[in-house]
């Protein structure tokens, strides 16, 4: 049975690819990749012969069938201009269309710029969702940005260097300005940088320093809400209401305080002031 693998390929320096993937893109009968161009500089630099096809954007639908051909006769080996298939790169359609011939897909892990970013930024990694490249007309990327203005999650985007600025702004007037946030240009790469600093103070750094290279956009999660606290009355009113109901004074103090936002032992003297 034929195998279309997945294998991840540097996002800048040319060591960063496990040795179990150029085992494979050696190994294969095709490699499909996004520009062949690009990739020829990796595979020169490894000395891999294997013969390539391109895939990408706009030829992905018409070349289903030449990769199908390929795999009747041996396995074939996806690869994008960097970094892992699939992730805001070609490739969706080609696995899926794979799976629903039978084909096995087997995804090596390796280099992804989304995941490096997230790590080296200092937001919480407990929890984030990837954006990919956000709407470029400025109605649209309000509206995205606004949608995520709330989820608790870190953020991920990747961005153009030429439209960087102007995202950030539109991500100051969604999220505020203090939201905290990292930028990360040109990763892996000799001119690496991490911008970590709050939305506002990215958006003036990049205002006087021209981006360049590849851009991934990190954006802290919102905070929690603060919980709401209850005035005095509010808080005497439910105390009498459940005392006379005939709650003990300490279970209903207990309970109050976990909805009240006071403290338990100041609702309890409360309760021993009313008798």
């Amino acid at each position: 049975m034929p195998i279309l693998y997945i294998v991840p390929t540097p996002i800048g320096n040319l060591e960063d690819i496990t040795l179990r993937a150029l085992r494979i893109l050696r190994e294969v009968k095709l490699i499909a990749d996004e520009d062949t161009r690009t990739s020829r500089v990796l595979l020169q630099h490894y000395d891999i012969a294997t013969p390539m096809t391109s895939y990408h954007e706009h030829n992905k639908l018409s070349k289903l069938d030449a990769i199908f051909d390929a795999l009747a006769g041996g396995d074939v080996a996806l690869i994008s201009d960097a970094g892992t298939p699939g992730i805001s790169d070609p490739g969706w359609e080609l696995i899926q269309a794979a799976l629903a011939a039978g084909i096995d897909v087997v995804a090596l892990p390796g280099a992804c710029a989304a995941i490096t970013a997230l790590v080296a930024s200092g937001l919480p990694t407990d929890g984030f969702v990837f954006l990919g490249f956000p709407p470029r007309k400025p109605g649209e990327l309000r509206a995205f940005l606004e949608a995520a203005a709330r989820d608790p999650r870190t953020l991920i985007l990747y961005e153009s260097p030429y439209r960087l600025v102007e995202t950030l702004r539109a991500a100051c007037a969604a999220f505020g300005d203090d939201r905290p946030a990292c930028v990360g240009r040109e990763l892996t790469k000799l001119h690496e940088e991490y911008t970590r600093a709050p939305l506002a103070d990215a958006l003036a750094y990049y205002e006087s320093h021209t981006p360049r290279g590849e851009v991934v956009l990190l954006i802290g999660g919102a905070p929690p809400a603060a919980p709401s606290v209850w005035d005095e009355a509010r808080v005497r009113s439910a105390l009498r209401a459940r005392l006379d109901a005939g709650a003990r004074l300490a279970d209903a103090a207990k309970q109050i305080a976990a909805e009240s936002g006071w403290e338990r032992k100041t609702i309890y003297r409360m309760g021993l002031e009313e008798g």
